[in-house]
């Protein structure tokens, strides 16, 4: 996938997450979703991209909330313009004005409010009139620094706080959002100042394939599974779930139900989920993302006898076992930030277990998106997922400085839910929320080339 339209599809997504959020009180999802395809296909095939989500947010925005008058973002817009020359900007935008103004009367009538304050601003900047006063581009004299990063990390990027902070440093970090993995084999990473997988072991393939000896490793995260009262109440039980201040997952008897093809309707006395289907944890795809990846090595360590897979017999041996874990599943996407959405939008009914960065679930709780009855639980065992930064360029090499060194960042990325080595930090911002202060049942993930054996293994059991 080229670059371009990877950055369209992850704009698409953040936009998509933020209108089902907005009008979840209002709209059923599947309305808003609906709405979002409809107005993104009126650009099918249009040849300039680059504002398609903020004109898809505007039709969306007007459909909805008919009776309200929304504007576009001049800030969002003049950030858009001020990565090419004024003249360029002017000339795109421009095409796909006259290229979008086409299709039918209906939505020139839609647009053409989106479409005059668009061009205005751009006109503004591009003329550089004194009259209307020109628009402000946020972080003007700041050194840009560009990377790809995991996307449980976006909304620690998008603070405003963590974007002062670092303009304190004389820089603005901004960040497109991809499944680690994905970030390791498929991004063309030419065009980043650093990459930020959430695993050691990607940061290891990209400091491999770019010849990169220095990485950061600033917080990390346990993996978890987020799930909900009436399915701990059934999967105790069943011996699965270990009742506590924290509650944990037992893997190796998780693995017993997998390997039976045990459904959720076969549990005794099942009202709460009487569901036929089978008893699986919702995941990412493990062909592109970092957390599936590490569940992976939490399951291949417990079926390989509770050892660290080690050879290729070991790998053939486990397989059978690891790959029902992701093929049963369906679709899978490629971030964290989908199925934790889904988990926090959706409820029990499409999601009663997800895996996720334990972090997720904390900086879930601190806005207010944990419902009475969601439940935090950690897999026994567990495997500690090391954030790493691998440096591509000068600046990224700084930001990885700071967010090992500064005060101020490693403070933010504990209220962010990550683990920063600090402990007393980590108790602080956690207070009230039931998480494992202390983790001892974590096992490490096998080496680089044994993990993309069962990787492969797994990816190859799909067809």
């Amino acid at each position: 996938m080229a670059v371009d339209t990877v950055r369209e599809e992850q704009a698409m997504r953040r936009l998509t997450d933020s209108l089902l959020e907005t009008y979840s009180d209002t709209h059923p999802a599947e309305r808003v979703e609906t709405v979002i395809g409809s107005a993104r296909q009126r650009f099918a095939g249009r040849p300039v991209r680059e504002f398609v989500p903020i004109l898809v947010e505007r039709i969306v925005r007007r459909e909805l909330e008919p009776e309200s008058v929304v504007t576009v973002s001049a800030t969002a817009v003049g950030a858009a313009v001020a990565e090419e020359r004024p003249e360029s900007a002017g000339q795109r935008l421009g095409a796909a004005l006259r290229g979008m103004s086409a299709p039918n009367k209906r939505n020139a009538g839609l647009l053409g409010g989106a479409l005059t304050v668009v061009a205005v601003v751009v006109v503004a900047m591009v003329a550089r009139q004194p009259d209307p006063a020109p628009v402000a581009v946020p972080g003007v004299g700041l050194s840009v620094v560009r990377g790809v990063v995991g996307s449980e990390k976006v909304p620690f990027f998008q603070d405003q706080r963590v974007v002062d902070a670092l303009a304190e440093h004389g820089m603005r970090v901004e960040v497109d959002p991809a499944g680690s993995r994905q970030i390791a084999t498929s991004i063309d990473l030419g065009a980043y100042d650093f990459a930020f997988p959430s695993s050691a072991p990607a940061a290891e393939r990209i400091q491999r394939a770019r010849n990169v000896n220095v990485k950061y490793t600033p917080f990390s995260s346990p993996m978890a599974i987020a799930t909900f009262q009436p399915i701990v109440d059934l999967l105790t039980p069943a011996g699965v779930i270990k009742p506590g201040p924290v509650p944990t997952f037992d893997i190796a008897r998780y693995l017993e139900l997998v390997r039976a093809n045990t459904e959720w309707a076969q549990l005794p006395d099942n009202t709460a989920y009487p569901v036929r289907k089978n008893i699986l944890i919702s995941t990412t795809d493990p062909r592109t993302s970092n957390s599936a990846a590490m569940y992976l090595a939490i399951a291949s360590f417990v079926a390989n006898d509770n050892a660290i897979v080690q050879g290729q017999p070991a790998e053939q041996a486990v397989l059978p076992t690891v790959s029902k874990l992701f093929v049963g599943q369906g679709y899978t996407e490629n971030t964290t930030q989908g199925p934790f959405h889904e988990y926090l939008a959706g409820g029990m009914g499409p999601s009663p277990l997800v895996l996720i960065y334990e972090a997720q679930f904390i900086e879930a709780t601190t806005r207010g998106q944990i419902k009475p009855g969601m439940v935090l639980t950690y897999p026994s065992p567990t495997v500690l997922s090391q954030h790493t930064l691998v440096p591509l360029r000068a600046g990224g090499d700084k930001l990885g400085r700071l967010l090992v060194a500064d005060p101020t960042l490693r403070q933010l990325a504990a209220e962010h839910g990550f683990r920063t080595g600090d402990a007393a930090e980590f108790a602080k911002v956690t207070q009230g929320v039931p998480v494992a202060a202390d983790l001892i049942d974590v096992v490490d993930t096998p080496t680089y080339d044994t993990l993309e054996h069962l990787l492969d293994g797994v990816t190859k059991s799909y067809n």
